[in-house]
């Protein structure tokens, strides 16, 4: 079992996982031109708005889940459809990073201690005049 402050093995879980991402899009064909089976370049800007259109299907599950009446996912119907789709941001968040060559985990791990020594992330200085509200 993972401490929840063994910060190293966070970061190596993060970049594992987008590692398995990647590699699950690349054997799906993404990062080949179907006409001649060579392997393509990704346009960065397109993989980015497709995390961003994953954000906007799981909104809609939260939307159109009203009255305590959860819309469940259609793929997976046991489950609620913004959760699903939280799963496919993080899908295409680590097939992202590790086509990148980021350190996914690491980045996280820094900005998580960063954002817990932040003044404007601290209760009395939110509740203040003029506070972080979001």
């Amino acid at each position: 079992m993972i401490a929840a402050n063994d910060n190293y093995s966070h970061a190596s879980a993060i970049n594992l996982f987008a590692a398995d991402c990647h590699a699950a899009s690349r054997k799906a064909g993404w990062y080949t031109d179907l006409a001649t089976g060579r392997e393509k370049a990704r346009n960065l800007g397109e993989m980015l708005m497709l995390i961003v259109s994953e954000v906007a299907e799981a909104m809609e599950g939260e939307r159109k889940s009203t009255g305590g009446k959860v819309l469940m996912d259609d793929k997976l119907p046991h489950r609620p459809m913004a959760e699903v789709e939280l799963a496919d941001i993080m899908i295409r968040v680590g097939d992202f990073a590790a086509y990148r060559g980021y350190d996914l985990g690491g980045a996280i791990v820094e900005k998580m201690a960063y954002n817990a020594s932040r003044e404007d992330h601290r209760i009395e200085n939110r509740r203040a005049a003029g506070g972080k509200a979001f």
